[in-house]
C-alpha cells in the first residue's frame, strides 16, 4: 500500500460543523443568540480556522459580550477632564479626590497593567489593600466608576488596586477563572494578581495582612480562586455574581457552570464536559461575603449559594466549630428587597455573609450608573463589602 503524504486532505465544511455544535448546545438549553453564549459562534469559527478547518477566522464583533449589556468605556479624559499620560497620577473624577495611577507588572506568566487608587492624604503606612477584579468587557475605569470603591477608600483609608485583563488574554476581557493553569498557586493569572499586590504593598508600605479581593462575575470567580490559592495573602473575599472554586476546566464546562450545572442543573449535567469534569474543592477557610441576584440569568444564583457552601465546608474541614446562622429580610432605599444571612463562629465573629437580591439580575448592587452592569436600586454592595472586610482579623502569615 502506498501512503500519499502529499495528497491534500478533504475540505471540511466549517459551517456544517459549526451548525452541528450549535444544535448540540441548543439541545442542552444554552442560547447562543444572547447572554453568556452570545459570542460562541465566532469563537467556534476562529477555533476551526486556527486548526486549518476553515479558510479564514472571522474577526470578533466589537459589540460581542459574554454578559447581557454593553460596557461603557470610562476613560481618564472623561473622568478627569483631560487625557493624561498613563504613568502620571490623576483623580478619578467620580467623587474621589486621591490619585489614580497606571502601572504594569510582568512575571513568568505574562504581563498585566493595573490601576492603583491612593486616597487623598494617605501618608501613613500600613494601609489595607482592596483588590477589585472587573467583569467581562469592563475596564478598571469602568469598574471604579460603577462600584465607587475609590470614594470609600477616601472615607475609610485604604488602597484600591484594579488589575486589568487585556483582550489578548481573553477576547471578552474575562478573567480566565475556568482554565486549569489559572486555578493554581504560582501559575497563570493568580500569580500575576498576587505579584501586583506584593508590588503595591512594597511601594506603599501597605499592610500585607489586611489585603482583600473582590470582583464581579468572572472577576468574582477569580477572587474566589485567589482566596483558595493564596489564603495567607488574602484575608477576605468578596464575590458579586460569581462562581465557586473549581467549577469548570474549559469553556464548555464554564458555560454549563454559569447555567447552574455544577449545582445540579439536569440539562447542563448532561453535557459531556460537565459529566467528565472533576470539580476541585475549596479547602482553605477564608472569610467571604457574597452578593447575587435571584434573577441573574447570566450566572445563575445557585453559584452564589455554592460559594457559601464551599466556604462553610472549608471551615468544617479545618476543624472549626460549626458556624451559627441568622437571616434578616429587608429592603434597600432604592426599593430592592434582599435576604441577608450571616454565618458566625462561636465568638460571634461573622466569617461568611450572603446577600440574595430579590428580583435582581447580573449587576453590581447599589452601583453608580456611570459604570456598566450596575443596579442602583439595590443595597450598596461596595459599602457592605468594605464593612465586612475591614472588620476581619488579619491574614495568617503574609
Amino acid at each position: 500500500m502506498q501512503y500519499r503524504f502529499n495528497a491534500r486532505a478533504p475540505a471540511f465544511n466549517a459551517d456544517a460543523i459549526n451548525e452541528t455544535i450549535q444544535r448540540a448546545l441548543a439541545s442542552a438549553g444554552l442560547d447562543t443568540t444572547s447572554g453568556p453564549m452570545h459570542n460562541v459562534t465566532e469563537t467556534i469559527r476562529n477555533a476551526l480556522a486556527s486548526s486549518g478547518l476553515a479558510d479564514t477566522p472571522t474577526a470578533p464583533r466589537p459589540t460581542e459580550s459574554v454578559i447581557d449589556v454593553e460596557a461603557r468605556v470610562v476613560g481618564i479624559a472623561e473622568a478627569d477632564g483631560e487625557a493624561r499620560p498613563s504613568n502620571r497620577p490623576s483623580t478619578d473624577g467620580m467623587g474621589a479626590t486621591g490619585s489614580f495611577e497606571t502601572h504594569e507588572l510582568s512575571n513568568h506568566a505574562g504581563t498585566r497593567s493595573y490601576k492603583l487608587y491612593v486616597p487623598a492624604g494617605a501618608h501613613e503606612s500600613s494601609l489595607p489593600v482592596v483588590v477589585m477584579l472587573h467583569g467581562c468587557t469592563q475596564s478598571p475605569d469602568d469598574f471604579a466608576a460603577g462600584t465607587q470603591m475609590n470614594r470609600l477608600a477616601d472615607e475609610h483609608g485604604f488602597l484600591v488596586v484594579y488589575p486589568e485583563q487585556p483582550a489578548r488574554a481573553n477576547t471578552s476581557k474575562c478573567w480566565n477563572w475556568f482554565k486549569h493553569q489559572d486555578q493554581l498557586r504560582d501559575a497563570g493569572e493568580p500569580s500575576l494578581i498576587a505579584g501586583i499586590v506584593r508590588e503595591v504593598a512594597t511601594r506603599h508600605d501597605a499592610d500585607l495582612r489586611r489585603v482583600f479581593v473582590a470582583g464581579l462575575s468572572a472577576g468574582a470567580a477569580m477572587a474566589v480562586v485567589l482566596g483558595e490559592t493564596y489564603p495567607e495573602l488574602f484575608a477576605g473575599v468578596g464575590a458579586h455574581s460569581g462562581l465557586p472554586y473549581g467549577s469548570a476546566h474549559d469553556i464548555p464546562s464554564a458555560m454549563a457552570a454559569m447555567k447552574g450545572g455544577r449545582s445540579g442543573l439536569a440539562r447542563a449535567q448532561g453535557m459531556p464536559s460537565a459529566a467528565t469534569a472533576s470539580p476541585k474543592k475549596a479547602v482553605r477557610p477564608v472569610p467571604t461575603i457574597v452578593f447575587h441576584g435571584d434573577r441573574d440569568h447570566t450566572v445563575q444564583q445557585t453559584n452564589g449559594s455554592e460559594i457559601v457552601n464551599q466556604a462553610k465546608d472549608a471551615y468544617a474541614q479545618a476543624g472549626d466549630a460549626p458556624l451559627t446562622s441568622s437571616t434578616q429580610v429587608g429592603k434597600a432605599p432604592g426599593g430592592r428587597g434582599y435576604s441577608r444571612t450571616v454565618h458566625s463562629n462561636a465568638e460571634g465573629h461573622a466569617l461568611i455573609e450572603s446577600w440574595v437580591l430579590h428580583g435582581a439580575g447580573h449587576a453590581w448592587s447599589g452601583g453608580d450608573a456611570r459604570g456598566s452592569y450596575t443596579d442602583r436600586t439595590g443595597p450598596d454592595a461596595s459599602a457592605e463589602m468594605v464593612r465586612f472586610l475591614l472588620a476581619l482579623p488579619r491574614a495568617g502569615s503574609a
